[in-house]
């Protein structure tokens, strides 16, 4: 499971029927659907360039509370309401979210105190409704200078990394291990490294914004070994050993020996997440969420 899971706040989702029905509405206007005809019909009659006008830039939600997907997360994991004989593997990469900034953010280079805080109110527009305002910036403002633009760029791309992506993937899997854990496997990672290559490819500034969202997709898809001339020896021999790794797990449900499940039976040890760093295979990090998905936002999802 990676770029996301469908977990979000705990009283509500992101769009409910309503809104999305008026959203439907908005856009049938907007490509001069007549109400008396079939939307769907013209819609497809529609250019697609027209309809990604409507798009939220963040990601496409789901409505909870439809046949196709009738509970929450929240509510499957806690009456047990969900396939529970499969392994799962998920993770997230160390910085999801600088690459979101300027969703919220109009001039990040000049971000000041009062952007940051009209920034939640963007996201909640956008569908992250209820965030605390007050806990939420307080933890991410602290020890941060406030009247540089750099620091507080940096601090709110922490905040939507974890609201959107990092904290709802970490407690999924966390959510779902706790319930599996006796009869199946699960297991987490976090990505430490980037290549140099696909990060400009992307556009990702390596320096500034560290290793980005969707920065684990070369490793994965093996990239480097399909194209070697573009990517450096470190890249090559990192793209060979997650493609191994993945590849073991897709075939039995474990992963190597290195490699240990997300919760253990072990009370006193915080939950294993798998450092992916070329530099240091063996690293497993300790309970790296403590503070942030298991503190400041565990009572949002949870």
């Amino acid at each position: 499971m990676e770029s996301g899971a469908q977990m979000y706040n705990k009283d509500r989702g992101v769009v409910n029927t309503t809104e999305a029905l008026s959203q439907a509405k908005a856009i049938a206007i907007g490509l001069k659907c007549n109400e008396s005809e079939d939307w769907v019909h013209c819609l497809r009659r529609a250019d697609p360039k027209d309809i990604l006008k409507y798009v939220n830039p963040i990601a496409t939600y789901p409505v909870f509370g439809t046949e196709f997907l009738p509970i929450s997360a929240r509510q499957a994991f806690n009456e047990k309401k969900f396939n529970q004989d499969i392994d799962l593997i998920a993770g997230i990469v160390h910085d999801e979210g600088p690459g979101f900034v300027e969703i919220a953010i109009k001039d990040p280079a000049h971000m000041t105190l009062t952007d940051f805080y009209h920034g939640l109110n963007v996201l909640d527009s956008l569908g992250y409704h209820n965030v605390n305002a007050q806990k939420v910036p307080q933890y991410y403002l602290k020890g941060v200078n406030t009247t540089q633009s750099g620091a507080l760029r940096k601090a709110f791309g922490s905040l939507i990394g974890d609201l959107i992506l990092g904290c709802p993937t970490y407690l999924f899997a966390k959510r779902f291990a706790q319930t599996v854990k006796e009869s199946q496997r699960v297991y987490f990672y976090e990505l430490l490294y980037a290549s140099e290559r696909f990060a400009k490819q992307t556009t990702c500034d390596l320096t500034t914004q560290g290793v980005c969202h969707g920065m684990d997709i070369p490793f994965v898809f093996g990239l480097p070994l399909l194209n070697p001339s573009d990517y450096s020896n470190e890249d090559i021999y990192y793209a060979n050993y997650v493609v191994k790794i993945w590849s073991k797990f897709a075939t039995d449900g474990h992963m190597n020996s290195e490699w240990p499940q997300l919760l253990n039976n072990d009370s006193m040890s915080g939950p294993n997440v798998k450092g992916l760093d070329p530099k240091n295979i063996p690293l497993v990090l300790d309970d790296p969420f403590h503070d942030t998905c298991d503190g400041v936002w565990a009572d949002y999802y949870l």
